[in-house]
């Protein structure tokens, strides 16, 4: 009786379509560019220690899972070659399964680092495609913080600072400057942190579109006729609010840049550059006594939007 059933589970085994047995052994990652995604190493082992309890992700080969991380992301380490993926997003990892795997089978454990915070998860394989996440929410409760030198402000905190700036009322009212039918407006300049956030409004008075080609900020000399390449220091900003290009009649955006001070024969010029040939370029110059007079931000203006800004994290 032994034999027979042993037999009957070997012609089982073999009776299962080549067909099938290759759509699980060829599984191959895809073929997008992959970033900040590795394979592990013995060093990993301690990933999987099963003391630290982690949420779960289900995953199965026939889903793609789309890990969604409430900040930008880093990093990804994937503890075993049972899971591949990649970075398709500043803050969004796909994962899937290699191949075939039990139900329920731990597939390993994925690390996802982002600006300020972490967090690990348990990927579980499940044999029903229909209970497989398709997208994946890391929320707030799941990640640990952890301090990043590289990062003063998580890109998420200053978009949120930045819509709030955008939504409140316009302060200054003596910064300004019109050239070709452009109006250039600074409404609020605030300093957050290590950070001042210029909020500045364009009115078109023309009937023709502008289209933006750049937005650029210049350390310059007051008097252009003595700035030399050496006298002039461009700055990066590190954050833009607003991407539109064009506009017809007004555009309002929030730029962040490091904070700074210089000397009083120095202007700071905000430069706005149409995309054209010929294009129109808009110049905004903010004086040392205007970015001296930048008000702390007021965490009462967010009260009212959706969003929560915790400036210890």
């Amino acid at each position: 009786m032994n034999r027979i059933a042993i037999t009957l589970a070997v012609l089982g085994t073999l009776a299962v379509p080549a067909s099938a047995q290759k759509k699980y052994g060829e599984i191959r990652p895809d073929t997008a560019r992959v970033r900040y995604v590795r394979s592990a190493n013995k060093a990993d082992s301690y990933i999987l220690d099963k003391t630290v309890r982690k949420n779960l992700i289900y995953v199965n080969e026939e889903v793609t899972t789309h890990v969604i991380m409430p900040e930008n992301i880093k990093l990804v380490d994937i503890s075993t070659d049972k899971i591949v993926g990649n970075q398709c997003a500043d803050n969004i990892v796909r994962i899937k399964p290699a191949g075939r795997m039990y139900d329920n089978e731990l597939a390993g454990t994925i690390t996802v680092i982002g600006e300020r915070h972490l967090a690990q998860f348990d990927i579980i394989y499940t044999s029903g495609p229909a209970k497989a996440y398709s997208v994946y929410n890391i929320q707030l409760d799941e990640m640990k913080q952890y301090k990043n030198p590289d990062v003063l402000m998580p890109e998420s905190q200053m978009a949120a600072f930045s819509w709030a700036i955008f939504c409140s009322g316009k302060k200054y009212n003596d910064i300004h400057s019109e050239a070709y039918g452009i109006k250039a407006v600074v409404n609020n300049i605030y300093t957050v942190n290590d950070f001042f956030f210029i909020d500045f409004s364009l009115y078109n008075k023309t009937k023709i579109k502008y289209d933006i080609d750049e937005i650029r900020i210049k350390l310059t000399d007051k008097k252009e006729a003595k700035a030399t390449n050496a006298q002039t220091i461009e700055l990066s900003p590190v954050y833009s609010l607003n991407r539109a290009k064009s506009f017809q009649n007004g555009y309002r955006n929030v730029i962040v840049i490091n904070k700074l001070t210089f000397p009083d024969e120095k202007i700071l010029r905000l430069e706005i550059s149409e995309d054209q040939i010929s294009g129109r370029v808009v110049y905004i110059p903010i004086e040392y006594e205007d970015i001296l007079h930048a008000d702390s931000f007021d965490k009462r203006l967010v009260n009212r939007f959706p969003f929560t800004i915790n400036s210890s994290r």
